[in-house]
């Protein structure tokens, strides 16, 4: 693929986003998008997540952890460029 058609970030999404299915809907959003990644709680309380694979559909996926599912209440999400591990699929990993 081309570099300049592709992107890779890690995001870390706060406020009242554990507990409330943010995993389960990060993880259903970025395979309808057809993006490569994971996610993740962290032990203080935000969700992170890697999300790589078309430049528009990775900036699609942020504007949409804006939202996130129904209970949640974000208040901030931080990206950060990453490398692209290459790995298919996108899944939840453990707490960290």
């Amino acid at each position: 693929m081309n570099g300049s058609l592709t992107k890779a970030v890690v995001v870390r999404i706060e406020g009242r986003v554990q507990g409330v299915w943010y995993r389960g809907w990060i993880v259903y959003e970025a395979t309808q998008r057809g993006l490569r990644g994971w996610v993740r709680n962290r032990a203080d309380g935000s969700v992170e997540a890697l999300f790589a694979g078309p430049r528009a559909d990775v900036d699609a996926m942020l504007e949409a952890c804006w939202q996130g599912p129904p209970a949640a209440r974000v208040t901030r999400v931080s990206p950060r460029p990453a490398d692209d591990s290459g790995e298919p699929g996108f899944h939840a990993l453990p707490t960290m």
